[in-house]
């Protein structure tokens, strides 16, 4: 369904009552349909991953591996996204020497579905790291940027994250979704309440547990972070202030890029290296 007539219809329903606004804009920001199919020049790369099945949460979590041996670097996809989405950055670590691990989350992919938040990629990724230890890189892509960023602050242990075309914080991402249904302010109140609720947080505590820019990384974990210019899905404001919050951040900003091409960009992957390698060195160096 065009987003002009979505829009429309939550206008609709806000016009007969903010709460029944709400309900359906609630809906709409937590549905993860359609799933996103394995595009035709991903196949190949996707299909040369290692699969496996994990148990998170009571329910079957798809992982891929490329590779073998290597320090290993955990790719982390977005709402709506799926592992397959990091198969341009794939051939890139591989030729590095390194592993790439990426998971589809729950109700991605071919992940098990139900209902979903930010909480169950946190979980996947804690459940990652008690299987394999400490990650070499942790690298997130849009709403997985957040993920990646939270589940970091929150004491997952990483050389170094990246955040590529994201958000530090969760409000960024209601209020883009807010722009983009024009949610007047009743509806949007009454949303951001339900929204609240589903995590188990209020504003407060929201802002705590989850806003990188507020609440940035420790300058001990480097952080990179790259945006196209040609974003449509986020600004590129988000990544410079989350750039600028965080000490000894690293920004790329890749110009003609949009909000998924940017993966496929050269100067994502070499920003990814240069920063994976900084990394290792100055772990190197203070071990």
């Amino acid at each position: 369904m065009p987003a002009t007539t979505i829009a429309t219809g939550v206008r609709a329903a806000s016009a007969l009552s903010p709460r029944l606004g709400g309900a359906v804009a609630y809906r709409l920001f937590f549905s993860t349909r359609p799933r996103m199919r394995v595009p035709e020049r991903w196949a190949a790369i996707d299909a040369d991953a290692r699969r496996e099945t994990i148990i998170v949460g009571g329910r079957r979590v798809v992982v891929s591996t490329w590779g073998e041996v290597g320090p290993l670097v955990v790719l982390v996809h977005g709402w709506r996204g799926r592992a397959a989405q990091f198969a341009p950055l794939v051939p890139t670590l591989r030729a590095a020497g390194y592993r790439a691990l990426a998971f589809d989350a729950p109700a991605h992919g071919g992940s098990q579905g139900g209902p979903v938040d930010i909480r169950d990629w946190i979980a996947v990724l804690t459940e990652l790291q008690r299987r394999h230890g400490r990650f070499a890189g942790l690298l997130g892509h849009s709403f997985g940027a957040l993920a990646a960023l939270t589940a970091v602050r929150h004491g997952l242990e990483t050389d170094a994250v990246v955040a590529i075309a994201g958000a530090g914080r969760p409000q960024s991402l209601l209020d883009e979704f807010a722009r983009r249904l024009g949610l007047d302010a009743a509806t949007r109140a009454d949303f951001e309440r339900r929204f609240l609720a589903r995590v188990g947080e209020t504003a407060a505590s929201a802002a705590a547990r989850y806003d990188a820019v507020a609440h940035p990384l420790d300058p001990g974990v480097p952080l990179l972070v790259v945006h196209g210019d040609r974003d449509r899905e986020l600004p590129v404001d988000e990544s410079i202030a989350l750039a600028e919050a965080t000490t000894g951040a690293r920004l790329v900003v890749v110009r003609e890029a949009g909000h998924g091409r940017v993966l496929s960009a050269l100067e994502t992957s070499d920003a990814l290296l240069a920063h994976l390698d900084r990394a290792a060195r100055g772990s190197v160096v203070s071990a």
